[in-house]
């Protein structure tokens, strides 16, 4: 395959992004000028197979001078499977979910949670879509009372004993700091803040789409098969 360079204004013109809320917040730095984004609601994650069709209707409505649609997404308890373009190439990190993309790698990925599993991640798209046990908690002591909703978060929290915050570099953290720190204090988590990376952000947009890639031609379907296949 032909790796295109992005940073052509005309290439550019003719890529499309479609991402997730919390992606898309590491990628606006760096964007290329004049390419065509949509962005999707986090909460669409909570139904895999909604955000499946809610894809797959803004892959169809890709106007047809566009060629190539970058997902901001990984597999994403299997919502990308069966994608296709009929005009177009669809470009998708060959990763699980977008923690690995906030990380810069699959391997960086892997290497933090064989160090500590029990890691419960943010970021600022994280914090600031709200959608997270810990902004639940509020929502659960209207709705039950002070000791159900604490009772309810102990379970959903029960494997988790680290919150990390992952630092992109992309922002000014210290209020998503002082955010992570207390809520970490407050349900009784260790704070850990942990370097992240632009390294596969900016290779989706500037290429190149190597093996830490799933390039799917027009016509031809996303598979399962793609995302475990080494590069």
């Amino acid at each position: 395959m032909t790796h295109i360079k992005l940073s052509d204004p005309r290439n550019a013109a003719r890529t499309k992004v479609i991402a997730c809320a919390t992606v898309i917040e590491e990628m606006r730095p760096h964007l290329p000028p004049g390419m065509e984004v949509q962005v999707l609601d986090f909460g669409l994650h909570i139904n895999p197979q909604e955000l499946k069709r809610i894809l797959q209707e803004a892959i169809d409505a890709t106007a047809p001078q566009i060629d190539t649609i970058l997902l901001g997404y990984g597999l994403c308890s299997m919502a990308v499977v069966g994608l296709q373009a009929t005009h177009c190439t669809l470009v998708v990190p060959k990763v699980d979910d977008c923690i690995a993309i906030f990380l810069g790698s699959r391997t960086a990925y892997r290497q933090q949670a064989h160090r500590e599993p029990g890691t419960y991640y943010l970021t600022k798209g994280w914090i600031e879509v709200g959608d997270s046990p810990f902004a639940e908690y509020d929502r659960l002591v209207e709705q039950y009372g002070e000791e159900k909703a604490r009772w309810l978060m102990n379970q959903m929290l029960k494997n988790y004993t680290r919150l990390a915050l992952i630092n992109t570099g992309q922002y000014e953290l210290e209020r998503y700091r002082e955010y992570s720190r207390c809520t970490a204090a407050r349900f009784g988590l260790r704070y850990e803040e942990i370097p992240g990376s632009n390294a596969l952000i900016r290779k989706m947009l500037y290429g190149p789409w190597d093996g830490d890639f799933v390039v799917v031609r027009p016509g031809e379907k996303i598979t399962y098969q793609d995302f475990i296949t080494n590069p």
